[in-house]
């Protein structure tokens, strides 16, 4: 009999609200601190969203990994690199969404080609592997290997800087500057190739995570043991720190073992709460996040690029509708939170339709 965990759906939809809400602000400058990233090395709430997500696709894998057991090898890796090809397809569309300029096709000179979907992808498909071919044992000592070495290529292929990282230089190299992120001052990506690397342990800490909540069962023992090991891996983030800076653009190990910890504790109070206490009179609006993740991501993240393509009044529509709805009577600040709560509302509305008519989009 399959077991139902509301926490997990809950998990999944809180983080989906925040993401959209540090997506989408009035003003970036004048958002809320902890609604923005660490300027490089440190770390704010806004810098647990991706890598929780990552953690939750984990916890969601260790759910439906077992149904692949009795599949051949090439059955599974079809069903693999099917799912990996169509999520990092989704993710460059994106960014070359609208498709045309000035009434031509747009370039794709210029479009980004790593991301967030992109680095989804890609976390999926090589922890996909690891899992079914080296089991959780080898996916444990790869963890530990990865983040050991990933340090040692940082730090040996250049330093940890924003301009002389070895996550740059590799994307430099191989993509070329015009297809990286731009956001930072210089052309720089948060989720390229390499840091991909440490990222995968993300997915697999949320696989072994899930796997254990499954077999050791919704008790005290079980959620004690998670936050304990939570405690610890933050404990051993914040020592690690001192060497290897947390940093979520580099994606560093340091970064890694710490936002496992926290969502490791994170879930043990939501199983606590949700699905042994049994408080789940508030859910509901997360469980229609938690439940059409990557449709409702994407709608957002369409719905942003969009506003910014129509013009009122020489202006974007996005930039237009923030100052003249929100900011301009209720502040810079409120104002700004009220338009990322607005698109947030918005896209939830979309996916309550989604949730009344039973339909839910997987890949």
């Amino acid at each position: 009999m399959k077991i139902r965990y509301l926490s997990l759906d809950v998990f999944r939809g809180l983080d989906i609200a925040l993401m959209i809400i540090v997506n989408s602000p009035g003003k970036y400058s004048t958002t809320f601190s902890p609604l923005l990233h660490a300027q490089w090395h440190g770390f704010t709430i806004t810098d647990l969203v991706f890598p929780t997500f990552l953690f939750i696709v984990g916890t969601s894998m260790s759910f439906s990994m077992p149904k692949y057991e009795t599949l051949s090898n090439k059955i599974f890796l079809t069903k693999v690199v099917k799912r990996t090809l169509i999520i990092f397809l989704l993710g460059f569309l994106m960014y070359w969404f609208p498709f045309f300029e000035n009434g031509e096709l747009k370039s794709l000179s210029e479009t980004r080609i790593f991301g967030v979907l992109q680095r989804i992808a890609l976390c999926y498909f090589f922890a996909s592997l690891i899992l079914r071919f080296w089991k959780p044992k080898g996916a444990i000592l790869f963890s530990v290997i990865a983040l050991l070495s990933y340090q040692i290529v940082l730090l040996v292929f250049g330093d940890l800087s924003l301009s002389g990282n070895a996550v740059l230089k590799l994307d430099n190299w191989l993509i070329g500057a015009s297809h990286m992120y731009h956001g930072d001052g210089i052309a720089f990506d948060p989720e390229g190739l390499l840091s991909t690397l440490p990222a995968i342990v993300n997915i697999i800490g949320g696989y072994l995570a899930g796997s254990f909540l499954q077999k050791s069962g919704q008790n005290y023992k079980t959620l004690a043991l998670l936050t304990m090991f939570g405690s610890f891996l933050i404990f051993m983030a914040l020592g690690w720190d001192l060497l290897f800076p947390i940093n979520k653009k580099l994606w560093t190990s340091s970064f890694v073992l710490l936002t496992i910890g926290i969502d490791l504790i994170i879930i043990s109070v939501l199983v606590y709460f949700l699905d042994i206490l049994k408080k789940d009179k508030w859910t509901y609006f997360f469980e229609v996040l938690g439940k059409n993740p990557l449709f409702i991501y994407l709608l957002s993240e369409l719905l942003i690029i969009s506003l910014y393509q129509f013009k009122l009044k020489g202006i974007s529509a996005y930039d237009w509708i923030a100052e003249n709805v929100f900011i301009s009577w209720l502040g810079n600040y409120t104002g700004s939170f009220a338009f990322a709560l607005s698109v947030l509302l918005t896209c939830w509305l979309v996916g309550y339709i989604m949730d009344r008519n039973k339909i839910y989009v997987k890949i």
